[in-house]
């Protein structure tokens, strides 16, 4: 990843060559543009445009091919005009010189580089002292976040302190060209050596490719600060493009040495290919097709660009902001925030390039431009719903870890304003995310061009039949409403529902997720729901019956029972649930085995039973320990001795019957 980071750095590198003109047509003097005003003034004049500029729109508008003999023709003529303009180059540089000398000459003045040399040394001298000032008031911040303030904040107070001294002196044309754009430079330069200190403080680059920037900076800044020095002495523009061309040469050079020599392991043959990718991209901007050379850097650079850059940025927040990154408002900003800037620079950078002007769409311009212009509008209101978008669910997560927070006291009020933002928050999540979703789409298309009023009636038609074709749809949507809006239940509340009962866990726009306390899960439309049992609002009684034997003294089982209420309030865990504590009411029965006792009590819903629980526990052992028996059924057989005298009768007639058969042998 790092080794094709080159390819960027090249693409880079060109850019504000391109951007400084020396590709493109130099500005006439103003005398001329004068005349060729007064020119255009004239209404026969003005007429014959108008015909040419419909005749010429009416021919690109018809026109579905590319001309390849032109392309070639402009081609050749373009590395013509460079080759017959390269012997100009020495004569320009040395009447360069030569003005320079001769107005540091007539007015007593040193050469510019040293007077550059001295307001640099002058404005170092003041980020030195901003520097050390950063470093005394920034010692408690994190190391990444002290490195950014003492890197970046004085690079202000250098570019502050070098303006002001150039703006004090009233400098020779010359001098002044010479030393504002090597002074911009200079600046440009030093910021990006203190973004570079703070991306490898953070990790997000290696000390080789570190080194590698700033070389590139170096070339590039000065490179284009070389540029704007030619163009302001009125250099012939083919001389502009050579030089360009030969600042060009000298980066594509530095880039494919730094693919050979970047330490991270790869083959010879992806070193080989990505130096044929370098010099295959200097052929394309160096031939002119600049619409085919921006496609494939931005095909190269925003997946390389954008990670490291992310990366970066968490590291800083990381130190800055610890924490849930998704949920934390800053981080999300400033991630969510680089990343827009990153790609709107982008999007800006293209329109530059090709000079389209938004404007201009529905007034004669292309088919091709219309597009085009569409498409750069429509990224950008991607990336503000986008950015609009993670905000708002960093602050919705926020607010739900807040109010689902385990250690937050359960007291009243507040218990059910929690429970009801956790139950409205992830609705409001859901139709904010649809919202944004429907309105993004439909200003992306108003952005292409299409007439979205049409869209938005046919919609609405639409709409109004699928309703009345899904009715029992629409029927469980507003239901939904309407359960909401009177608080019927709330995420985390027990709920029963004719042969529906659980916990509710989450909500949807049509049904309700339940979960049984024996683990299965309904998932209930709102419309069959039907009238609502909450358990788990304000308080709960609970009661429960005991029997005892006929013999029980009620009066003193009563007193035991205060006593285990009492206990009950002062238990630690049990003590702050209960409302009402356990009390008997008396008797409710007198039942075949024994008498029924009645005890009830209150307390916060969902914790009844293991009150009850631990009630059972304490009442079994107080009554136990004060000899009050628990009645249990009993079994009584009653009756004489029949039986036995029938079995002895039977007895000794088996026993007469047996003599009377030995005394007859026959």
């Amino acid at each position: 990843m790092r080794s094709s980071f080159f390819a960027i750095v090249i693409a880079c590198l060109l850019v504000p060559l391109w951007v400084s003109g020396a590709w493109g047509q130099d500005a006439p003097p103003p005398a001329k543009i004068s005349e060729l005003v007064e020119i255009i003034s004239d209404p026969e004049v003005k007429a014959w445009l108008e015909r040419q500029r419909s005749q010429s729109a009416a021919n690109m508008a018809s026109s579905a091919s590319i001309d390849l003999h032109s392309v070639g023709t402009d081609m050749r003529g373009r590395f013509r005009s460079l080759t017959d303009a390269l012997p100009q180059v020495p004569g320009a540089i040395r009447g360069m010189g030569e003005k320079i000398f001769a107005e540091a000459r007539d007015g007593a003045l040193p050469p510019p580089l040293l007077i550059l040399a001295g307001i640099v040394l002058l404005a170092l001298s003041g980020e030195w002292a901003a520097r050390r000032l950063f470093r005394s008031t920034g010692g408690s911040a994190s190391p990444l976040v002290a490195q950014a303030v003492t890197q970046i904040g004085p690079v202000f107070v250098f570019g502050l302190v070098a303006a002001i001294v150039f703006l004090s002196f009233d400098w020779p044309p010359a001098f002044d060209a010479v030393i504002i754009h090597l002074l911009a430079a200079a600046v440009v330069f030093r910021i990006v050596l203190a973004l570079q200190v703070v991306a490898l403080a953070a990790g997000s680059v290696t000390q080789h490719l570190h080194r590698r920037i700033l070389l590139f900076a170096g070339i590039v800044v000065f490179g284009l600060a070389a540029i704007g020095v030619v163009r302001a002495f009125d250099v012939d523009p083919n001389v502009q493009r050579v030089i360009a061309v030969f600042g060009s040469i000298i980066l594509l050079v530095v880039s494919i040495e730094a693919v050979l020599t970047d330490p991270s392991p790869q083959t010879a043959r992806s070193r080989l290919f990505k130096s044929l990718g370098l010099i295959l991209l200097w052929v394309v901007w160096a031939s002119g097709f600049f619409i085919l050379f921006w496609a494939l850097i931005y095909a190269v650079v925003l997946p390389k660009l954008l990670p490291a850059i992310d990366r970066m940025a968490r590291g800083f927040a990381a130190t800055r902001w610890p924490g849930d990154a998704e949920s934390s408002i800053p981080t999300v900003l400033l991630l969510r925030g680089i990343r827009a800037i990153v790609i709107g620079l982008a999007v800006a950078w293209l329109a530059a390039v090709w000079q389209i002007n938004p404007r201009a769409i529905g007034n004669g311009s292309t088919l091709f431009d219309a597009i085009f212009t569409g498409l750069l509008k429509s990224v950008i209101v991607i990336l503000i719903a986008d950015l609009g978008w993670a905000l708002a669910k960093a602050a919705i997560r926020r607010k739900l870890a807040t109010v689902s927070a385990t250690d937050a006291p359960d007291l009243g009020e507040e218990a059910a304003r929690r429970a009801r933002l956790r139950t409205l928050l992830p609705i409001f999540q859901n139709a904010l995310a649809a919202t944004l979703l429907v309105v993004t789409a439909l200003m992306v298309l108003a952005e292409l061009g299409v007439e979205i009023g049409p869209l938005v009636a046919g919609a609405g038609v639409v709409g109004v039949a699928i309703g009345f074709g899904s009715q029992t749809l629409v029927k469980d949507v507003i239901s939904g409403v309407f359960y909401l809006m009177d608080d019927a239940f709330r995420v985390g509340e027990y709920i029963q529902s004719g042969s529906y009962m659980g916990t509710v866990e989450s909500f949807s726009l049509r049904s309700v997720r339940l979960r049984h306390h024996r683990g299965p899960v309904f998932t209930v439309p709102f419309g069959e729901l039907g009238a609502v049992q909450n358990m788990s609002r304000d308080w709960v009684i609970d009661k429960f019956r005991i029997r005892v034997g006929f013999d029980t003294d009620i009066a003193k089982a009563k007193k035991l029972t205060k006593v285990v209420g009492a206990e009950l309030l002062q238990d630690e865990e049990l003590g702050p649930l209960l409302l009402q504590t356990v009390k008997m009411k008396g008797v409710e029965q007198i039942g075949e085995y024994g008498i029924e006792l009645s005890f009830a009590f209150t307390a916060k819903p969902g914790n009844q039973s293991m009150i009850r629980r631990r009630a059972y526990a304490m009442i079994r052992k107080a009554f136990g320990d004060n000899a009050i028996n628990f009645a249990q059924p009993t079994v009584h057989v009653g009756g004489d001795d029949k039986g036995d005298a029938a079995a002895g009768a039977h007895l000794a007639q088996r026993q007469r019957a047996a003599a009377e058969a030995q005394q007859d042998p026959a």
